[in-house]
């Protein structure tokens, strides 16, 4: 694979010296980060090689987190397909928690050894990674110890990095000076709390970590910071364009003469160049990009669209929209126009009225809609003011769950369920036994800790109860509702499968069982533990399968993509929107209050701590008050959709 470099152009978006002015340190934006992972593991592989061809060795920094594990897994392909060695490396991680003992699910060593050192052919000598069951009073003689060895082995070579929410490289945590070296650091609250779902709950997050520190990753011949994700987007931002500060620590990384950010599109969405080009350069003015700057043009000078004038336009650099398109009037209107049209409060469709102006057709109807939930509760906190509309126009509602849910249940849910049982049946011997091993499990069970297969199918049952119970609140027939239970999910812990054909397969079989005419899924990709990316890549593939196999009902099928507990969509980005009046918001936080195991407090909080259904609450208020503020409509909520398009010739039907 090293040997297509050539074949993988580097999708950089915009002409550095025209679009980049704002950028204090060099990016390369890809469509994809998978494709980005491939430039760097190939870079990595090239100098490797080059060192290999001298008789030198080759020293990198390594980081762990999501960011860098699929350059680790093109590194392992090029060794086990390409017979690429690492004979010649010389590791040094950046960090591990403290206290932490190496053979816990939650090391670093673990991580290294399990995405990259147990699969190639490195010396155990070469690699070097902080020690986190050291004594207390050793820690300062190993930090020291650890900057020598780098020193000592010719310093780091490449340093790969990622970077949290807070701006940290490695653990460097705002307040980090620009000389600091490796060290014991106590961790920043955000950074604790971003690191809850991996460690089952914040309270079990270490409150310290070994870093290197900047001073060290700054002495690195050359660094490369990887970012993928909406939710890196606003800290990349920050760290690209902003001031040198302490309290971003990555905006040190401004001061070095070889380092490179490397993004994906989504990660890059908030820089000037993506964001707003019409500042940074000429564009070629599209209907989305009118759109699209026009709603920012309101949004910055907090007028409603049809108030915005000439003048506005050519002060924020859209002389060249005013001159190629015309008046502002003109603009204005069509915009507003456009945004009007996505709203609307038939989201499966007004039977015998004019569509050619809404986002849904007029007929069939009534539909059959199928949502897709990726986690048991995903369907009403996101979108259930519109699944309570659809089924209140009549609507044929499916609601099909792509995963237990099982590992966000806390332990005590399980007991609290069991107690009930065993009361209820107390002279059911076989329960009573049963009840005595989960208790006696769960009674030891380390944080993190996987459960045992019948911990995790009560669990499983536990949600699956709640999301029946959500069901027959919103009017939602129980027939209706699917359990997919998708094997890639059933791990047991935060960590997942690849998913497969089997995954496919019983999402292309409900597919069929149903043949919806429109289909619900969740673009909430900033998802912190990675299953509703997951999620939808399956309905995606399985779409794609249905249609090379020429299967008739899906050309007349349409794919709405709705966000959920973590993000919502731009508003230039929504093509229906679904206005929620009080009653029906009432509704939707009650079907919500039904998952009960979620509510208080949540296994899996992300970087919010506040419940799900106050996200969603704020989430939807938030956003009608955007649209009033163009000069919309004044709803008290709304719910926002963007429609996923097929890319497929559909002539071939009949």
């Amino acid at each position: 694979m090293m040997q297509k470099n050539a074949e993988m152009p580097q999708q950089q978006l915009f002409n550095k010296e025209e679009s980049q002015r704002f950028e204090k340190i060099t990016t390369q934006v890809y469509s994809h980060s998978e494709e980005a992972s491939y430039y760097v593991a190939n870079e990595i592989a090239e100098l490797i090689k080059q060192r290999q061809k001298q008789g030198k060795n080759v020293v990198l920094g390594l980081a762990t987190g999501s960011s860098p594990t699929k350059v680790y897994d093109y590194l392992v392909q090029f060794h086990k397909e390409e017979g690429l060695s690492f004979k010649n490396v010389i590791t040094f991680n950046l960090d591990e928690y403290y206290p932490m003992q190496p053979d816990s699910i939650h090391s670093y060593v673990r991580f290294m050894n399990e995405h990259l050192f147990n699969h190639i052919d490195i010396e155990p000598e070469n690699v070097h990674i902080p020690d986190g069951s050291i004594k207390s009073n050793a820690v300062r003689a190993f930090c020291s110890s650890y900057e020598q060895s780098i020193q000592e082995a010719g310093g780091l070579d490449i340093q790969i990095l990622g970077i949290g929410r807070t701006g940290h490289i490695g653990f460097n945590e705002p307040g980090s000076s620009l000389t600091s070296k490796t060290r014991l650091v106590r961790l920043d609250r955000v950074t604790r709390l971003d690191a809850a779902s991996d460690f089952f709950g914040h309270e079990n997050v270490p409150t310290k970590a070994i870093t290197m520190g900047v001073g060290t990753i700054m002495e690195a011949k050359r660094i490369i910071l990887m970012a993928w994700g909406e939710g890196k987007a606003d800290i990349i931002e920050q760290a690209v364009e902003g001031s040198i500060r302490e309290s971003v620590p990555a905006t040190f990384l401004q001061h070095h003469n070889n380092c490179d950010f490397i993004l994906d599109h989504a990660a890059a969405s908030s820089l000037t160049r993506v964001k707003t080009p019409w500042l940074v350069e000429d564009c070629d003015w599209d209907d989305v990009l009118i759109k699209k700057a026009c709603i920012w043009l309101s949004e910055k000078l907090n007028k409603a669209i049809l108030k915005l004038t000439n003048e506005d336009y050519n002060e924020y650099g859209m002389g060249s929209l005013i001159a190629e398109v015309g008046a502002a009037e003109h603009i204005n209107l069509k915009v507003f126009n456009q945004l009007q049209h996505t709203i609307t409060g038939w989201p499966g469709g007004k039977p015998h009225a004019d569509d050619s102006q809404r986002p849904e057709r007029q007929a069939p109807f009534p539909k059959r809609s199928l949502i897709f939930s990726p986690h048991p509760d995903d369907d009403v906190i996101s979108m259930g003011g519109t699944l309570l509309r659809l089924v209140d126009q009549g609507h044929q509602v499916h609601v099909a769950y792509q995963t237990s849910g099982n590992i966000a249940v806390f332990d005590d849910e399980v007991i609290r369920f069991l107690d009930f049982a065993t009361d209820f049946q107390e002279d059911n011997l076989p329960l009573q036994t049963q009840f005595k091993e989960v208790r006696k499990f769960l009674s030891s069970k380390r944080p993190g800790q996987k459960d045992s297969s019948e911990i995790q199918r009560i669990k499983g049952l536990i949600r699956k109860g709640e999301a029946l119970s959500a069901c027959r609140y919103c009017g939602v027939q129980e027939k209706n509702a699917h359990f997919l239970n998708l094997p890639f999910y059933e791990t047991g812990t935060v960590k997942k499968k690849p998913h497969t054909e089997e995954d496919i397969q019983i999402t292309i079989d409900l597919l069929n069982e149903i043949q919806p005419h429109q289909i619900f899924a969740a673009g909430d990709l900033s998802d912190p533990h990675g299953t509703h990316r997951v999620c939808l890549q399956v309905i995606y593939e399985a779409i794609a399968k249905l249609v090379r196999d020429k299967v008739e009902w899906i050309k007349d099928c349409y794919v709405w993509l709705y966000r959920g507990a973590w993000q919502e969509w731009d508003i230039a980005d929504m093509e229906m929107t679904v206005p929620i009046g009080p009653k029906d918001m009432a509704r939707k936080k009650n079907a919500i209050f039904k998952h009960q195991s979620q509510k208080d407090s949540a296994m899996f909080p992300g970087n919010d701590e506040r419940e799900f259904w106050q996200r969603a609450e704020q989430r939807n208020t938030e956003t009608a008050k955007k649209f009033n503020a163009l000069g919309m409509a004044e709803y008290e909520a709304m719910e926002g959709f963007v429609r996923y398009r097929f890319n497929w010739d559909f002539s071939y039907i009949k």
